[in-house]
């Protein structure tokens, strides 16, 4: 049986890597740490790594409830720290009577200054409050390059562990019936968009499954797939929960409150 059956064509890079990474732990008995990890690639991770007595896997993204975190694979005569993972927050300091900033903005602004995803974790916010987890090895670049956000000057306060927002996961759920698991019917049901509209959004990028770009309507989605659509927003296909009498597919999403 193929290493790659379980897992889709586009994750076949990523499968790879991970099989680099146990074998340099159990070959050089050393740990190996890695950048950012969405939650698809933490379940990725696990999976392959599987039961082994030789390597170990720990998470850890700046605060209990990350969503990316970066993983530490370890031998077994390790114990891990919080210190191992290289990890530090910042609290954005900003005009905020004066103007107003998104995530999205900060995003923008982060790659905008040659910062690749990977290399940084959860933007976090609160009540107009925002906060950048990080790579420390980048932290010294994004401290004298990230200077703005849109027209907003920004100033970046390292703040520690104790002080960083914490961030309550919770979805409402919602249940639709689809006719297939191609993405462009998902997310039209999802959405409450005609799929004449949403394939041209889909074509543009405009729609992400499980954190990356995807451009083919007929994409086939999953349980447990994450979507997410510009100016729509994000759900997660929580269950499939059987078919109709016509052969139609039950639903249940989540979407954030």
């Amino acid at each position: 049986m193929s290493i790659y059956e379980h897992y889709r064509k586009d994750e076949h890079a990523f499968v790879d890597q991970v099989v680099d990474w146990k074998s340099l732990v159990e070959l050089e008995y050393r740990s190996k740490i890695t950048d950012f990890l969405d939650p698809r690639q933490q379940k990725m991770l696990l999976s392959l790594i599987g039961n082994s007595d030789e390597v170990n896997v720990s998470f850890w993204g700046g605060h209990e409830s990350a969503e990316r975190k970066r993983a530490l694979l370890y031998p077994d005569y390790l114990t891990p720290k919080k210190d191992d993972f290289q990890v530090c927050a910042f609290e954005l300091h900003y005009p905020s009577k004066f103007v107003t900033i998104e995530h999205p903005q900060i995003l923008g602004s982060l790659m905008s200054i040659g910062m690749k995803r990977d290399k940084f974790g959860d933007i976090l916010s609160k009540e107009g409050r925002f906060q950048i987890i990080m790579s420390q090895e980048v932290a010294d670049y994004i401290l004298v390059n990230f200077q703005s956000v849109g027209k907003a000057k920004i100033e970046l306060e390292p703040i520690p562990d104790d002080q960083v927002i914490e961030q309550v996961k919770m979805l409402e759920e919602s249940f639709v019936t689809v006719s297939s698991m191609r993405l462009d019917t998902v997310i039209s049901e999802a959405f409450r968009i005609s799929r004449s509209k949403v394939k041209p959004q889909i074509v543009s990028e405009s729609v992400k499954v499980n954190w990356k770009v995807v451009v083919d309507p007929s994409y086939q989605l999953e349980e447990g797939d994450v979507l997410s659509m510009k100016g729509q927003g994000r759900c997660e296909l929580m269950e499939k929960n059987g078919e109709t009498k016509k052969g139609k597919q039950r639903l249940v999403l989540g979407f954030p409150k």
